[in-house]
């Protein structure tokens, strides 16, 4: 496995930690889209990003432009309130001009395997994402990469995994591999609150947890809220 790269930045507050989120968003959308014409962004699910989706309604920008895709997905009926392709098009994704066709939710409905192959087939005509939107658990998961269970981080690991028995309810899920969300230009973990504190810590001290396994050649950028690091935090 690839080691990675963290740049670590460190927000005081809730607010700030999101500020800074919707810079790097919009910094990377107008980078993408002046350049190659497209913007195609990984979401996370989680409180932290649903606020920051809320505040990307309001953002200047091409929305025809953009393709959304999702990082992982609970198997639960659609729509589902707790399904991350519904909590982010109610905070935001229903609120803006972005073609439905370049919105790719996974079918998760359809249960962990036959989505996992049918969601495949729509990142195959994918290269590298512009940005990856990750979060962090308590213990160290993201996306729906979950410690003791397959995180696909082998080049030739499939792009997307089944994910059964998951520690977290629903047992049932989806989730691009480690090695699919590493194929991206950036990627960004948001990290918020003190229960997150001990995963952090881990993370920084060279622990192999499922978080340090996306590991794109530029590194990965790791905004945290002050609450999140301990007392002598560099």
């Amino acid at each position: 496995m690839i080691p990675q790269l963290c740049r670590w930045q460190v927000s005081p507050n809730p607010e700030s930690l999101r500020d800074a989120a919707v810079a790097v968003i919009d910094r990377e959308a107008r980078q993408a889209i002046a350049t190659r014409g497209e913007f195609h962004i990984v979401l996370s699910g989680g409180n932290t990003p649903r606020a920051v989706h809320e505040r990307l309604v309001s953002l200047k920008t091409d929305w025809s432009a953009w393709h959304i895709y999702f990082g992982d997905e609970r198997c639960l009926p659609t729509p589902h309130p707790e399904r991350n392709s519904c909590t982010a098009h109610d905070a935001w994704l229903g609120c803006v001009g972005i073609p439905p066709m370049q919105i790719h939710m996974i079918p998760a409905e359809l249960g962990a395997v036959r989505a996992a192959q049918e969601y495949t087939k729509v990142l195959r005509e994918v290269g590298e994402f512009d940005l990856v939107m990750l979060g962090l658990g308590e213990d160290g998961h993201t996306a729906s990469l979950f410690p003791g269970h397959e995180w696909g981080t082998a080049e030739n690991s499939p792009d997307v995994l089944a994910v059964h028995d998951a520690p977290k309810p629903p047992p049932e899920r989806v989730s691009l591999s480690a090695a699919r969300l590493s194929r991206a230009r950036r990627v960004m973990f948001l990290v918020s609150g003190a229960s997150k504190r001990d995963a952090v810590s881990k993370w920084r001290a060279g622990e192999l947890i499922p978080a340090s396994a996306i590991a794109p050649q530029s590194g990965v950028d790791v905004l945290l809220e002050s609450a999140a690091t301990n007392s002598n935090f560099k």
